[in-house]
């Protein structure tokens, strides 16, 4: 049996890695636009706890005897959920949107076996974008190409989408889209990895 996490993400592989996982990484076969309509109306934190389930159930279809780790995240803004930006022109819009005010990301895990999910978290964060000028988003954008519409706020914290911020009130690793602590107590719950 393997740990399998449901997810192209970079940063949620180098985040297992540093962590000394052992696990393989396979793409779910998922349309998140598919799921969301799917689903109407549902509260931002269910949203991003039926996205990261679906994308761990598909793997976990594929893979029935693996324990599969799916994870999502949901940015609420003003009231609107929002998604990865479309382009560097949609992220520089969304970023000037974000500009001095607070946003939430919502950051969800789902672990499955067998096509059954066996535990779910969520958690939150507020993020508070300090007022930077144009010229240093010009240069941002610049900096980081569109490496950033890979993520929801446009921004990698890990980087120097750091710079971004005024104040940060919660977990790093839910801001990076994988509570990475809840995680690991769980898996060291079931024996999945050592305690």
């Amino acid at each position: 049996m393997a740990i399998i996490l449901a997810s192209t993400s970079p940063i949620r592989r180098r985040l297992l890695e540093n962590a000394g996982m052992p696990f393989v990484a396979k793409k779910p076969s998922v349309d998140e636009e598919e799921v969301k309509r799917s689903a109407p109306g549902l509260a931002r934190e269910a949203l991003a706890q039926h996205l990261a389930s679906a994308k761990c159930l598909s793997v976990s279809a594929r893979h029935p005897q693996d324990l599969v780790i799916g994870a999502d995240q949901v940015l609420s803004f003003s009231g609107k959920t929002f998604d990865k930006p479309a382009s560097l022109e949609e992220a520089r819009s969304h970023l000037l949107e974000f500009r001095g005010k607070a946003h939430t990301l919502i950051s969800a895990i789902c672990c499955a076996r067998d096509g059954a999910v066996l535990w779910q978290y969520t958690d939150r964060a507020e993020l508070t974008m300090r007022y930077f000028s144009n010229r240093f988003l010009d240069d941002y954008l610049a900096s980081t190409g569109p490496d950033i519409t890979a993520s929801v706020g446009g921004y990698k914290l890990e980087g120097l989408g750091l710079q971004l911020f005024e104040h940060i009130d919660g977990d790093y690793f839910t801001v990076l889209g994988l509570p990475l602590l809840p995680l690991l107590e769980f898996l060291r719950s079931t024996g999945e990895i050592g305690s």
